[in-house]
């Protein structure tokens, strides 16, 4: 997603976890749809959010917008478990992938950690098309799990969505005398040339150097900490990405 200002920030999808929302993306992508829109939404703490402001731009054909709700499946193993849960989940830990997941045992969720990409929707039950689109940029609003689908994540250019001016209306919308910072396109990776995509790394979950990872961001240690948490909510653990080193 490249904006008026010059930032540019990269987006990984998760298809898996979202597919219909996902496949809507991806036409709204190829259709240029989101070309001309703007970021007008920043509430702090809270989230960014783009779109049409209007709500009037027509859907291309083929985007539905009365999608199942995405929100949560049927658990499947994890690469790696943190020692215990949270508040907002009894099982938390990773793909093999590099995605966070929470889960009761039963059901499995992406949680709303720094930097996830949901879809804003109106109230149930509908779920959204895709066309609107939020990122976290403060305090992880756990409270959303499970209530709307998670798309994705910002792997780069957070900066660019996180430092924008706050919006002056409710719930931080822009107002009136503010300027929506505009987008002047939104691409796929895999429909650009070779030569121009990005390329990234994630970190593998599923080997003894992440374990120890994991183990030290939940028990942190002197001589810093004096008082170790024992335990960590998941999204106080990032598995990273970078960029590949040729980038």
């Amino acid at each position: 997603m490249r904006l008026a200002d010059g930032g540019e920030v990269v987006i990984r999808l998760a298809p898996r976890y979202a597919p219909r929302h996902v496949g809507n993306i991806r036409t709204l992508a190829r259709d240029h749809w989101w070309d001309g829109k703007s970021v007008y939404r920043v509430q702090d703490g809270y989230v960014t959010q783009w779109g049409d402001v209007t709500e009037k731009a027509p859907l291309p054909a083929g985007v539905a917008d009365d999608l199942p709700p995405e929100y949560d499946w049927s658990a499947a193993p994890l690469s790696l478990s943190l020692s215990r849960g949270d508040p907002y989940a009894r099982v938390t830990g990773f793909s093999a992938d590099g995605w966070p997941l929470a889960g009761d045992g039963v059901r499995q969720w992406l949680p709303h950690c720094y930097g996830m990409v949901g879809v804003a929707r109106d109230l149930a039950p509908s779920t959204g098309s895709g066309a609107e689109l939020y990122t976290v940029i403060g305090h992880a609003p756990r409270h959303l799990d499970r209530n709307i689908a998670l798309i994705g994540r910002v792997i780069d250019g957070m900066d660019h969505l996180s430092a924008l001016p706050r919006g002056t209306g409710e719930m931080g919308f822009y107002g009136e005398e503010q300027t929506p910072t505009g987008i002047v396109s939104v691409r796929l990776a895999s429909d650009m040339p070779e030569s121009e995509r990005p390329r990234f790394q994630y970190r593998a979950t599923d080997n003894p150097r992440f374990a120890a990872y994991v183990a030290e961001r939940e028990n942190r240690q002197p001589p810093f900490f004096t008082v170790p948490a024992d335990g960590a909510d998941i999204c106080n653990v990032p598995a990273p990405v970078r960029k590949t080193p040729d980038q």
